[in-house]
């Protein structure tokens, strides 16, 4: 996979925000991040994600990664992107990279914030919502699938997804194992623009639903549903 470094995209001059971003953050309050759940990290700033899946485990990685999309959504999302795809008025932090450089970098700005010519660009989170808040963050914007990537598959994902929505009413004929599988291997294809070793795709969350009962097929189902409408 091609990547693209923090480096070049700041040399790019993807970070001087327009009006509008300035605009956002001015009438915008930044709203808590409840972060119950997650092992707390301490008054004192690491200076590298505490919450990646080979240190805390995946049960505590994908509650970072639930929790961070809640507090990406009410925070950053507006100049950020939805799904962290920005639109050009701010970086696209899908290729900061999940490794030390890469978590320094966003530590920084999350903490001090971004001026320019005396104009708050980005405020200082630090004080508002904390460092648990911080790497839950950090977690689920490095998770973000390619969307190259998702395009590829989507078509089969919308046939595994009717097949799913199927077998919630009638399960008779169904294979669960064969179906996780396949869910699993597409999974597997899709990287992340980070560096991340695991993507947070919809086939990664539809994958993890199916347990041979209708109302498993149905979420996952749900799960592709709302996961490939958002990739349009």
């Amino acid at each position: 996979m091609e990547r693209t470094s923090i480096k070049a995209i700041l040399a790019g001059g993807i970070i001087l925000a327009s009006t509008t971003m300035i605009i956002a953050h001015g009438d915008v309050a930044p709203q808590p991040v409840d972060t119950a759940g997650l092992p707390e990290t301490g008054e004192e700033w690491l200076i590298e994600n505490p919450y990646r899946a080979d240190k805390v485990g995946e049960e505590v990685w994908a509650k970072a990664i639930e929790i961070g999309a809640s507090g990406y959504n009410q925070n950053c999302a507006r100049c950020h992107g939805l799904e962290v795809v920005s639109g050009g008025l701010a970086p696209d932090l899908r290729f900061l990279e999940a490794e030390e450089y890469g978590d320094e970098w966003y530590a920084e700005r999350y903490r001090t914030g971004y001026t320019q010519n005396g104009t708050t660009k980005m405020p200082a989170f630090e004080e508002l919502l904390g460092q648990d808040a911080a790497w839950a963050i950090r977690t689920y914007i490095e998770t973000r699938p390619d969307g190259d990537a998702m395009e590829e598959v989507a078509d089969e994902l919308k046939g595994l997804r009717d097949q799913l929505a199927g077998y919630a009413t009638d399960a008779s004929g169904a294979d669960p194992d064969a179906l996780k599988a396949r869910l699993s291997e597409i999974a597997g294809g899709i990287e992340t623009l980070s560096g991340a070793p695991v993507a947070d795709s919809v086939a990664f969350r539809a994958a993890k639903l199916v347990d041979g009962t209708p109302a498993g097929y149905k979420s996952a189902a749900e799960t592709l549903t709302i996961g490939l409408s958002a990739t349009q």
